[in-house]
């Protein structure tokens, strides 16, 4: 009887340790598992605006934390919360175009087709203007979605 306890216990622990690992492999998310940086992802989409979120007005979908700017955001996000997930689980998209995965500048990104997609931006690099420079989203975001589903797997 004990060992049986002991076999279940060990198989929950290591089910969970699972299922986090899974997370952070299909979502670009801090240690405290939060999304986008803090930003809202109701803003992306329903405003086309970056805004830092609360946690204040916090929400958890799929064991990932989003913010909100406000109650009504977060009532939003509640009532339909895949609608508001970021592409590619928050990475940049263009990274993932080219089969890699990359942090994001939460203030780089594009809404298209009812979507938004976050991009890379750096001193040596803006992901963004590499994306709208092809002027084929289609195409990116074809090839994108493929990668992603082999990336969404895989470890940064």
């Amino acid at each position: 009887m004990k060992l049986l306890k002991s076999t279940i216990i060990l198989f929950v622990i290591l089910m969970t340790t699972n299922l986090s690992a899974q997370d952070k492999k299909a979502n670009n998310i801090d240690n405290s598992n939060i999304a986008l940086q803090g930003y809202s992802p109701v803003s992306y989409l329903d405003l086309q605006l970056a805004q830092r979120g609360s946690k204040e007005f916090k929400s958890e979908y799929q064991k990932v934390a989003y913010y909100f700017t406000s109650a009504e955001q977060k009532a939003t996000f509640d009532k339909n919360p895949s609608k508001y997930l970021p592409q590619y689980g928050g990475y940049c998209a263009f990274g993932v175009y080219a089969g890699a995965k990359f942090r994001v500048d939460p203030n780089k990104f594009i809404v298209k087709d009812g979507k938004y997609y976050l991009y890379l931006n750096n001193v040596e690099l803006d992901a963004k203007q590499l994306w709208l420079a092809e002027n084929n989203h289609g195409k990116l975001k074809g090839i994108a979605d493929g990668n992603w589903a082999n990336l969404s797997k895989t470890h940064n």
